[in-house]
């Protein structure tokens, strides 16, 4: 720490789960978003809401500066209640209302354990201790559809017909997805309870991005700490990537930490654009860290064609590699149909690239190519493949 050249004097405003006290270009969502919740302070039940928009839209941001100008306004929360829960780190119905009782419930000895009781116990309980408080609960459910990928509609069922059994409090739900058509999936009288009112979040252009940007480094940096392109450069580049608002905080915020850790005394377009490799990198790691584990043995199976001087390969190649494999790892094979269909699952998430080629008459196969070397690395280490090690095909070239 003594080596760093300090450039940033409040890191936590370049933090994107930091809520500032205006967002810029999200006026008229927030106008529409309070219209519908401040009848809550008068205890009168808003209408249900669902937010669309894509990742880094600011829907997060907006809902919870929501909550907290609600707080403000209602001393001691006698006529409303604001409860955020992320269904993307709590996912179960169980663990939702689970988490929504506990914010409610103040007595520590008589809180909804963590485990061991049924759904319709929990959602009893719950029942209970909303009622008691005659207030307006506004329940925000983030990331709402993958609670729904995971474990279907049980949680909505439970949460859009708690108003029927309740007598003097009432549920208003507020729910977050970066996908339009999720509710298509739906029973229909879910889908007509939980989105009463849809509010869409379009993405940043360039301009507003500069504009989120310049707000946050007036307080996050020194005066002249900042070269004149950075702003300029990072905006750009995240306005690419569709409009992403936390994805310009975050080149901005690696940015200046390269900056520092170099004991630089500026940061640099050259600094956005390692911050921007460095961001690429670590999506590729996760993305192919979470791969299910056939994902991955296909994945190694064309790893394996590329380093047998084979960087073009067609389907058939890649499945007879992965019979190969899943016999050394003692694993379960998949159909050549199945495999041709996860091929196009990893040609979709960009780790590999897999093109039709037509001969004609003579019909068509793929063309499969491998991502970068990075993926390659990336695969090569993982755990799965342990068995793998010093092994040869029979090629005679060493698999790892």
């Amino acid at each position: 720490m003594d080596k760093r050249n300090p450039l940033v004097k409040n890191k936590r405003i370049l933090q994107s789960s930091y809520i500032p006290e205006q967002l810029p270009h999200r006026e008229e969502q927030i106008k529409e978003i309070v219209e519908i919740v401040a009848p809550s302070l008068t205890k009168d039940k808003p209408s249900n809401i669902l937010i669309i928009g894509k990742t880094g839209t600011g829907k997060t941001a907006v809902v919870k500066y929501i909550g907290k100008e609600l707080k403000k306004a209602d001393d001691n929360e006698e006529n409303c209640s604001f409860i955020y829960i992320n269904c993307e780190v709590v996912d179960t119905p169980y663990g939702i209302l689970y988490n929504i009782g506990n914010q409610i419930i103040k007595d520590e000895t008589k809180s909804i354990p963590f485990t061991g009781w049924s759904l319709d116990r929990v959602f009893s309980e719950l029942t209970k201790y909303v009622d008691k408080e005659n207030k307006i609960y506004i329940i925000v459910l983030d990331e709402i559809d993958r609670s729904f990928q995971k474990n279907g509609d049980d949680i909505f069922y439970f949460l859009t017909t708690i108003n029927e059994v309740l007598e003097q409090s009432k549920v208003s739900i507020i729910g977050i997805s970066n996908n339009p058509k999720f509710t298509d999936f739906l029973d229909p009288k879910i889908k007509s309870r939980l989105g009463e009112e849809k509010i869409i979040f379009p993405p940043y252009n360039t301009v507003q991005l500069e504009d989120i940007l310049k707000d946050r480094s007036e307080e996050a940096f020194e005066k002249g700490v900042l070269s004149p392109g950075v702003i300029s450069y990072c905006a750009a580049l995240s306005a690419q990537d569709m409009g992403d608002a936390r994805r310009a905080l975050d080149l901005l915020r690696i940015a200046s930490d390269i900056a520092e850790r170099n004991n630089d005394s500026i940061i640099t377009e050259a600094h956005v654009k390692y911050a921007k490799n460095k961001i690429e990198l670590d999506a590729v790691s996760e993305v192919v860290r979470t791969l299910t584990s056939q994902s991955k043995t296909v994945l190694m199976s064309i790893v394996i064609n590329t380093e047998n001087d084979n960087p073009t390969m067609n389907t058939g190649d890649v499945f007879a590699t992965y019979k190969h494999i899943s016999e050394i790892l003692e694993t379960s094979t998949l159909t050549q149909r199945r495999v041709a269909g996860l091929i196009s699952e990893l040609d979709m998430m960009g780790i590999i690239h897999a093109r039709v080629k037509s001969f004609g008459r003579a019909g068509r196969t793929r063309e499969i190519e491998l991502g970068s070397k990075e993926v390659m690395d990336l695969i090569k280490s993982d755990v799965l493949f342990k068995k793998l090690k010093n092994y040869k095909n029979v090629k005679q070239t060493t698999l790892i």
